[in-house]
């Protein structure tokens, strides 16, 4: 019997960056879309921008987008295997290209999810077998997104911790609530560097990250907060971003509008961009961050990764030194 044929998915252009377009309408995974004059675009940063102005963005801004950091085929090579592994699923559009990721409208979203979501059992089993794929742990290895750590640092050495995640989300479905990175790990130095990486072109409209502007300041208050509230829990229970004082599934908010008018007086705009293959988005681990609602006109589905790393011999959190599991209870 021939095979089937595959379709590459038509009209999937380079997105490029959209600094003077019109935003889209943006919301996160619950509440109402968000006013335009609440939203801004992200400022991209050439990956040859003297490393000085690129710390100065870090410093002011709590981000920085680069743009090209790793070669766009060794990410769209990345992408093509993952879906692969779920093309018995139904969760893609039926003969078009695993590259391409293009979502099977005629399945329901909700059985599709990935993590930040509640992914059924048998994506489980995908999801812990796609982290600790030898491709997907090369891919976290690539030459040129160490090199760039080290130069925009000025480490000597960088460790990544093990439990580097792999994301997914599928149009219409859930995906990250808000939250800033320090609170899931607590039980390491809280000076680390988190690289989230889209693996494939993400336009502003389909799941990709955006960023609380200037809420630096708002993590390190909310963690002080906490810390505060916490000081009488044994440490098992402190470190813990799902204890009694955070919510059930260690997310402070899904509602990007609620979030924004309890702290309006302290920080401003919700900030996205049209993210490329190859480009990477670094933060600190204070900036209050979420993911919006994938609504893609293309129906891509949303991958990326979001990895950590550490400066050789810094302390690291013991329990983000395994491979991620769905059941690791982080």
């Amino acid at each position: 019997m021939a095979s089937a044929e595959v379709i590459n998915a038509p009209g999937i252009p380079s997105l490029g960056s959209n600094l003077s377009g019109h935003l889209p309408k943006l919301r996160s995974n619950h509440g109402n879309y968000i006013a335009s004059s609440f939203t801004g675009w992200m400022q991209p940063t050439s990956v040859d921008t003297p490393v000085e102005e690129i710390r100065k963005r870090f410093r002011d801004e709590g981000y920085v987008w680069i743009k090209n950091v790793i070669p766009r085929e060794t990410v769209y090579d990345m992408r093509e295997h993952y879906f692969a592994q779920f093309s018995h699923t139904g969760m893609l559009l039926p003969r078009t290209s695993p590259r391409d990721g293009i979502f099977n409208t005629s399945s329901n979203p909700t059985a599709h999810q990935g993590i930040g979501g509640v992914p059924v059992d048998s994506t489980n089993a995908l999801l812990n077998a796609a982290h600790a794929d030898p491709i997907y742990r090369n891919f976290l290895a690539d030459p040129s997104l160490r090199a760039f750590i080290r130069h925009f640092t000025g480490w000597n050495q960088e460790r990544i911790v093990d439990r580097a995640m792999l994301r997914h989300n599928c149009p219409g479905s859930h995906s990250t609530g808000i939250h800033y990175d320090q609170y899931f790990l607590r039980n390491g130095e809280d000076e680390f560097l988190t690289a989230w990486v889209p693996i494939g072109d993400c336009a502003a409209t389909g799941g990709g990250l955006m960023y609380l502007e200037n809420s630096t300041s708002l993590g390190r208050d909310l963690e002080a907060e906490f810390l505060r509230e916490a000081e009488h829990l044994p440490k098992q229970e402190r470190i813990d971003a799902f204890n009694q004082f955070m919510s059930k599934d260690g997310f402070m908010c899904h509602d990007a509008v609620e979030f924004q008018d309890m702290h309006r007086d302290k920080v401003g705009r919700w900030l996205v961009g049209d993210y490329e293959a190859g480009d990477v988005v670094f933060h600190n681990p204070w900036i209050v961050h979420t993911a919006t609602k994938n609504e893609d006109e293309l129906g891509r589905i949303r991958l990326a990764s979001d990895l950590r790393f550490y400066e050789e011999g810094a302390k690291l959190d013991p329990r983000w030194m395994k491979i991620w599991t769905h059941d690791d209870g982080l």
